[in-house]
């Protein structure tokens, strides 16, 4: 994977670029709106983007009275921004390639969903809590910045265009909101709607029964899936379709895919909240896809199997991309599921293997398989208990397993790779001293990831993490740590010397990249029956 998603530049991206760039400011407000601006200005000056604050929140004449009113007022204004600049484009229409277009509509689509949904739980529902709101934010900003980049590796085939500034306010305002959130941060409690049977209160009774007993789960399906007929469905999309559409309200609907490799594209909007997929076993169910970059594709669009909506579990399946290492990025599964569970699955693929996209996910029990940047996103998440195999790349190619893509220092994102193991493959093994394997390299400036209480083979190049390229870019910014690892390559002794890299050795230091401190797993993971460690075990 590239800094920057390799795809072609459409004509939407370019269209909101110049909109947003060359629209007319409005006249300043009355004299008897004076002294109301001189007061959001105070509150902007605490922002990231005072300008854009001053100029678009000051258009509401109400007075802010408090830090929770400002935080509204700027999510409201990047709300209003990214609903103005898709109805504007939709119609007037663009021209550019079909699929850039349509990733970034749906993108921007999301963005706005997500900001409504920050909107309206903050204006109606008090039992989200403060975290809640900033991983909403920042999904929100995510999926403007990856609209932003759509085609800049690509431009001197697309078009003359240099590190084009898009949805320029919207990303500025979005930032904003993250800054006046965090603000309010620090008082949130990870247990707060746990109850004393270990599940969130609004869980209901039949979610606990069916999560709780694995077996169930088959037996309780609403729709099944069978390549020899047995079935209700041979797809496993029409499956899904058909289990939302039935279902009554927001419950859970549960899809059991037989033994069988499903050669399909799946994609799970975000109108298809909690869903589960359950196969019988990574060796025996498998969802298989061959869409690359090299094939015409975006890496969002690449994915063969595609989550955009909350609540998403999976067990017992393998997620597959057969591109090979010549296909380029080549994702397997792409999620942007919030409060999302993958147990006992498997991630099969080259460059950009899995796309944690984006919001809070778990991973426990998995394996993963890939070469270049082949976990990356800007997702909280947290693998346990996971295999991570290095596969063997292109020639003069080096493999790096993370690429973390954290853009904002107010976003709640990380990845935290906690009592895993990492191998190399196979097709790795005859030839491992050769090829250069890191643990992870700064896709975004303020980059983090954490791999702490892991066994690491010899495969880890001993100074452990790299560069972008033979740049300079985000070593003062990123946070890159290790903890209590072992192994042949876990030795801290030859790493690279970056401010932004920490050698950890207090249980403190770590407790923001565990399950309650990354993802705040003890208020959601314990409805879904999957087992989890919530901290940190004394190795």
């Amino acid at each position: 994977m590239s800094k920057l998603i390799n795809t072609p530049l459409s004509s939407f991206i370019v269209f909101l670029f110049s909109y947003y760039i060359c629209c007319s400011r409005q006249d300043a407000m009355a004299a008897d709106g004076e002294i109301t601006k001189k007061g959001i200005r105070e509150w902007c000056s605490t922002t990231p983007h005072p300008d854009t604050c001053n100029y678009f929140v000051t258009h509401d004449p109400d007075p802010i009275s408090s830090q929770e009113d400002f935080r509204t007022r700027t999510i409201q204004a990047a709300m209003d921004r990214a609903v103005d600049a898709q109805s504007r484009a939709v119609k007037l229409g663009f021209h550019g390639s079909q699929i850039v277009d349509r990733d970034c509509s749906s993108l921007v689509d999301d963005t706005i969903a997500q900001l409504n949904t920050t909107l309206h739980s903050i204006r109606t529902n008090a039992s989200y809590e403060v975290s809640d709101f900033q991983t909403w934010l920042s999904a929100a900003m995510t999926n403007v910045e990856i609209c932003n980049r759509l085609g800049f590796d690509y431009s001197p085939k697309f078009g003359n265009f240099k590190s084009p500034v898009l949805l320029e306010n919207v990303s500025e305002l979005i930032r904003n909101s993250l800054a006046a959130n965090g603000a309010l941060l620090g008082n949130d409690s990870d247990d707060k709607h746990v109850t004393r049977h270990g599940f969130p209160k609004w869980m209901t009774s039949r979610d606990r029964r069916l999560v709780q007993n694995a077996a169930a789960i088959k037996s309780q399906a609403n729709a099944v899936v069978s390549l020899d007929g047995s079935g209700q469905f041979t797809s496993i999309q029409a499956a899904i379709d058909y289990a939302v559409s039935e279902r009554v309200g927001s419950g859970r609907v549960v899809v059991y895919v037989k033994t069988g490799v499903y050669t399909e594209n799946v994609l799970i909007n975000r109108t298809m909240s909690n869903v589960t997929l359950v196969g019988d076993g990574i060796r025996r169910t498998v969802i298989s896809g061959n869409r690359s970059s090299s094939g015409g594709f975006t890496t969002h669009s690449s994915a063969t199997v595609g989550i955009d909506a909350a609540g998403f579990m999976a067990r017992g399946i393998t997620f597959r991309n057969t591109a090979g290492a010549a296909g380029g990025q080549a994702a397997a599964l792409r999620s942007a599921s919030d409060l999302s569970v993958f147990y006992a699955c498997a991630f099969e693929g080259y460059q950009d293997t899995l796309f944690v996209q984006a919001q809070r996910q778990f991973f426990k029990h998995c394996v993963v398989y890939g070469t270049v940047d082949f976990i990356f996103g800007n997702a909280a998440v947290v693998f346990q208990n996971c295999v991570i195999y290095v596969r063997r790349p292109l020639l003069g190619q080096a493999n790096t397993i993370v690429a973390q893509g954290r853009g904002d220092p107010f976003q709640n994102t990380g990845v935290s790779i906690q009592y895993c193991r990492i191998h190399a493959a196979p097709d790795l093994e005859p030839v491992v001293g050769s090829v250069r394997t890191y643990l992870g390299r700064p896709w975004q400036e303020y980059s983090r990831t954490v791999v702490m209480q892991s066994y690491l083979d010899d495969l880890v190049a001993p100074e452990g993490w790299s560069r972008w390229g033979d740049s300079d870019f985000a070593l003062t910014t990123l946070y890159y740590g290790e903890y209590e690892n072992f192994g042949p390559g876990a030795s801290t002794a030859g790493r690279v010397n970056w401010t932004g890299y920490h050698v950890l050795t207090n249980p403190k230091e770590v407790a923001g990249f565990t399950v309650s401190g990354l993802i705040s797993g003890g208020a959601w993971l314990p409805r879904t029956g999957v087992p989890f460690t919530a901290g940190l075990l004394r190795l």
